[in-house]
């Protein structure tokens, strides 16, 4: 989606008190020449205020989609903003009584969220993953 479009939807849902719900597990999926993805959490700070300070945002990310193509591994997160108190309490109380991902998709996780530096061992493995895909 375009930026223009992303702040439409942020000023509708700002207008109306619709809480957004972000599917960003395809960020890296982008083939039109010269478009990039840009977050909705980006584009809500970006706007500034009221709507970065009140708009209720969830966005979700997970390795099984865009990052690696492995559909069968399972793992991710999400993240929340301007929710309320009582809502971030049941999310939390949620997530509290469910099962976490198996140690495979906890680390596939971790390497999503914070990927192999440059000058590291695993750099030009990475590096060449990324170039086929």
């Amino acid at each position: 989606m375009t930026q223009d479009n992303l702040n439409k939807i942020i000023k509708i849902c700002h207008k109306h008190s619709i809480l957004i719900l972000s599917d960003e597990v395809y960020q890296a999926n982008i083939y039109k020449e010269g478009s990039k993805f840009i977050s909705m959490r980006k584009a809500l700070h970006e706007l500034g205020e009221p709507y970065s300070n009140s708009v209720e945002l969830i966005s979700y990310n997970s390795i099984s989609k865009g990052m690696m193509g492995e559909c069968g591994l399972r793992g991710g997160y999400f993240e929340i903003h301007n929710l309320t108190k009582r809502a971030e309490e049941m999310i939390f109380k949620l997530k509290s009584i469910e099962l976490c991902s198996n140690t495979v998709g906890q680390a596939a996780t971790e390497l999503m969220v914070n990927p192999p530096k440059k000058g590291r061992e695993s750099d030009d493995v990475v590096e060449q993953y990324n170039s086929e895909y």
